[in-house]
């Protein structure tokens, strides 16, 4: 597997000043993240943990598992927390076309948009699949609305080959008030997640941190 950062690099942010990658460090606030759903039993058992402890997060969903499973998509929305865009098919932006990657957006966007009032919303999220998005591309999006929504602290969950501890400490050893935080409501992250997860809950929460949604 490739390199990837934990946390993300300040120069990173500053170079890229235009895609959210953290919130104000002046209150307690956490915002945790789950890509790649909805999976059966999997987001089902995320929603659980969040409930237990009163916490909204954002879940950026692949366009074709909402299709697939609509019943737990709603339940998301349902449950009170905010949804977000993750292309239809996880496509990754460095490996097609601007065009393509955009018309894939706008499909999942098809498959999103029944399930919430558009008229309400006050504003739609993306995130890039693997983090990866091209200028061009990025700036069509923002144009027609879009806030591109990264990340400060990357728990990893989807590495298997790093233990559930590592990637429990990968979230406790950067987390700081106004982080976004990554995590994948996935089959292949549910190991890293089942055990951190609710670790991550239980200590912030102890902590006085709220968890919110991105809106």
């Amino acid at each position: 597997m490739k390199p990837y950062f934990i946390k993300t690099p300040n120069l990173i942010k500053v170079l890229f000043k235009n895609w959210i990658w953290s919130f104000s460090k002046h209150e307690k606030v956490i915002y945790l993240t789950f890509d790649d759903g909805p999976t059966p039993e999997i987001t089902d058992w995320t929603l659980n943990q969040l409930e237990k402890h009163n916490a909204k997060a954002t879940f950026f969903c692949i366009g074709k598992n909402i299709v697939e499973h609509p019943e737990i998509f709603q339940k998301i929305i349902d449950n009170g927390h905010a949804v977000g865009n993750h292309t239809n098919n996880h496509l990754n932006n460095w490996k097609t076309t601007s065009t393509n990657y955009l018309k894939n957006i706008k499909d999942a966007d098809k498959n999103i948009s029944p399930f919430i009032d558009t008229k309400s919303s006050t504003s739609k999220l993306f995130r890039p699949p693997y983090g990866k998005i091209g200028l061009n591309s990025a700036r069509k999006l923002r144009n027609i609305g879009y806030k591109i929504i990264m990340w400060d602290v990357l728990s990893a969950d989807f590495d298997i080959t790093i233990s559930p501890e590592k990637c429990l400490n990968n979230v406790m050893a950067n987390v700081e008030s106004g982080s976004i935080v990554v995590f994948h409501d996935s089959i292949k992250a549910s190991n890293n997640l089942k055990y951190s997860l609710p670790r991550v809950l239980k200590h912030y929460t102890e902590k006085g941190f709220v968890f919110k949604k991105i809106d």
